[in-house]
């Protein structure tokens, strides 16, 4: 984050108490550039909202919801709600999916309605898939309900009650039932978030491109075991590099049990049980390893997946991702 970004970040956490923890989260050690795009722990089980190429991998419909709130504890911390659906088409090379998002925090909210489209060239066992993701991101600001020390500031008198701007992403996937490499944009369209001029402190930043790498290999360990170690690297402009780690075991094609890494971050759990072929549920939680976790319970995150429909002969059930 730049010198005169932070001056500016001075005012507002001295003006509003009521986000002041939020505020305060976000100065440290994560700059608000770099948390435009909602981050999920859960990600190998979640990858539609990453990249448009995975539309139709599961070769069936699926149906997945998540919710995830961060940094518990301080007021107006993070939280995010995703819902993804997607499937292929009658013509197996084709697949088309949708995603619905809300993200907050403090007295900022965004809603994104995206529509994906992939096709799929197939590769022996393998395919190599490429997946366009276009939509509409809706911003909201209620600043008013702040409260801020010095009555009558005019930056928090005003409301921004809709901002709607266009959005468009790629992907490209290479994967089989036992591996995947990927990399995407899901947003790749730069805009302001506010065009108020006494907000141009916040919109100045503006959205940025988000670049994701990510891929993950399963491994036998005996008849009824499994290793799954997977990797996420996401680059955005204004921002140091991120990446997670994770190691997830499969016990009897039935309960995965892991734990992940993400670096100067957060270490963390997941769990996901598969209830039947077609019902499963996951949970993570993450524990903050910088000076936020003397004031945050960390973070958890739920999911819940769906799939239905025939299954495509000789794909497996359940997927390993």
């Amino acid at each position: 984050m730049s010198t005169n970004s932070t001056q500016h970040h001075k005012p507002m956490q001295r003006t509003a108490k009521r986000w002041m923890g939020a505020a305060f989260a976000l100065c440290l050690g994560t700059s608000l550039m770099a948390q435009q795009d909602p981050q999920f722990t859960q990600y190998m089980f979640n990858m539609l909202a990453l990249n448009p190429a995975y539309a139709g991998s599961s070769e069936r419909v699926s149906l997945k919801g998540l919710s995830r709130h961060q940094w518990v504890g301080f007021e107006g911390a993070p939280t995010t709600q995703t819902l993804t659906i997607h499937s292929p088409l009658w013509h197996e090379s084709l697949a088309v999916g949708g995603s619905l998002f809300r993200d907050s925090h403090g007295p900022i909210t965004q809603y994104s309605f995206m529509a994906d489209v992939a096709y799929r060239i197939f590769m022996g066992d393998a395919k190599l898939s490429f997946g366009l993701k276009g939509g509409l991101n809706l911003l909201q600001g209620n600043f008013q309900s702040l409260n801020p020390q010095q009555a009558g500031d005019q930056v928090f008198q005003q409301n921004v009650n809709s901002k709607l701007d266009p959005q468009f992403g790629f992907g490209v996937m290479y994967y089989s039932d036992r591996y995947y490499i990927g990399v995407s944009t899901p947003k790749m369209l730069r805009t302001q978030f506010f065009e108020t001029d006494s907000l141009s402190f916040i919109s100045e930043p503006g959205q940025r491109a988000h670049f994701f790498l990510s891929g993950g290999y399963v491994f036998d360990m005996g008849t009824y075991h499994k290793f799954k170690p997977t990797f996420l690297l996401k680059a955005v402009e204004g921002a140091p590099l991120s990446f997670d780690l994770s190691a997830n075991f499969l016990f009897y094609e039935k309960f995965w049990l892991g734990a992940m890494y993400r670096y100067d971050d957060a270490v963390g759990v997941l769990a996901q049980y598969l209830i039947t072929n077609d019902l499963s549920i996951g949970y993570a939680y993450d524990y903050p390893l910088s000076i936020l976790n003397n004031y945050s319970g960390g973070s958890h995150e739920i999911m819940v997946g769906f799939e239905f429909g025939n299954k495509v002969k000789g794909v497996r059930s359940p997927r390993y991702f």
